[in-house]
């Protein structure tokens, strides 16, 4: 995303030397009165102070080591680094897609608090029936976008996709696969993977996990068959050889990870998944905004652009208002899935 730089025009043409002397000497005072702010890359920028907040808090509705918590993580370093807040807490309440987290946010009171949230989460809601939805919230942003990957443990006998679908076909439930909640974006791309595959979604055996950490332990156990989570949770196994990439589930190739797209694979199926925060439900408009123009603020630091950098996600930047009209859409969109597929009624 490419952002528009001011530019000027210079004016040419002689002028009398005594406008130019009266111009120089206008230039040599202002210089004077900015010497103090020389080293700060622009006048601009000096000129615009970062008052940090007293404190932010930011829940990860998951256990620790998954995609939500990174991002949680990621947000905290970014607030200090950029000097956007004085005290940042981080906290982790796992447990059922987000909503035992959800619920907890639909009691917060605290007008300096985000929880982050995603498609994982719209997915949850419906499959859990959750009490709590995201009328209980206030959306503030999406931050990020990332692909999704299917991988099985080093020795396992599956060398491709196919390989894997192909037995999926053959043992039905005999092949489990690891992943988030249930109802989540890892749910709901191995259902459509098996459907894409000619695999009864009655057949799935997928295995819920509340944390990444948790789904990566029982692969590298040899629990499970084949596990799914985005790319970021497992392409340092990958990389380290530990894991291998059976697919990713975008529209193109993932840098660094040696694996086809699964419709390159011969499956029909596109999925990303994205990751945004909310704040507490019953906000004023004047708390939302100071909370949304603190996400606008730590999106555009150096520290945030770095984290998005080294944890491979995509940044899909969306704020206020649309990312209120965002959210509506998805939820309709998700449910229809969902429905197809069979994980809910």
């Amino acid at each position: 995303m490419s952002v528009p730089t001011d530019g000027g025009s210079r004016r040419t043409g002689r002028r009398r030397f005594i406008v130019l002397t009266a111009v120089a000497a206008v230039l040599a005072l202002v210089a004077a009165g900015c010497g103090d702010t020389a080293d700060t890359g622009g006048g601009a920028q000096a000129s615009e102070e970062v008052q940090p907040v007293n404190r932010v808090q930011v829940m990860a509705p998951a256990d620790p080591g998954g995609g939500w918590d990174q991002t949680a993580r990621a947000l905290a370093a970014s607030f200090e680094e950029a000097g956007l807040a004085k005290s940042v807490q981080v906290s982790n309440v796992g447990g059922a897609g987000g909503t035992v987290g959800l619920a907890q946010l639909k009691n917060e009171r605290s007008e300096d608090y985000l929880m982050v949230m995603g498609l994982v989460m719209v997915g949850a809601i419906e499959t859990n029936k959750s009490q709590a939805t995201l009328k209980d919230t206030t959306p503030i942003a999406r931050l990020t976008a990332e692909d999704e990957i299917v991988v099985v443990p080093a020795d396992s006998p599956y060398q491709t996709i196919d390989d894997l679908v192909k037995d999926m076909q053959q043992k039905g439930r005999g092949v489990s696969i690891a992943g988030g909640s249930a109802g989540g974006t890892d749910h709901i791309l191995a259902a459509l993977i098996a459907q894409a595959g000619d695999v009864p979604v009655e057949n799935l055996n997928y295995v819920p996990f509340s944390g990444g950490g948790e789904s990566l332990a029982a692969l590298l156990g040899g629990q499970v068959s084949a596990g799914i989570s985005g790319v970021g949770e497992y392409a340092e196994q990958v990389k380290a050889g530990k894991l291998r990439a059976l697919a990713v589930s975008g529209a193109e190739r993932v840098e660094g990870i040696d694996a086809p797209t699964l419709t390159e694979a011969g499956l029909d199926v596109e999925l990303s998944n994205w990751r945004g925060v909310v704040g507490p439900p019953n906000l004023t408009d004047d708390a939302r905004q100071k909370l949304i123009d603190l996400v606008d603020k730590v999106r555009a630091s150096d520290a945030w652009k770095q984290q998005v950098e080294k944890n491979g996600w995509s940044d899909t930047y969306l704020s206020g208002d649309d990312f209120d009209s965002f959210l509506a859409e998805e939820q309709q969109r998700v449910r229809g899935v969902l429905e197809d597929i069979g994980l809910v009624q």
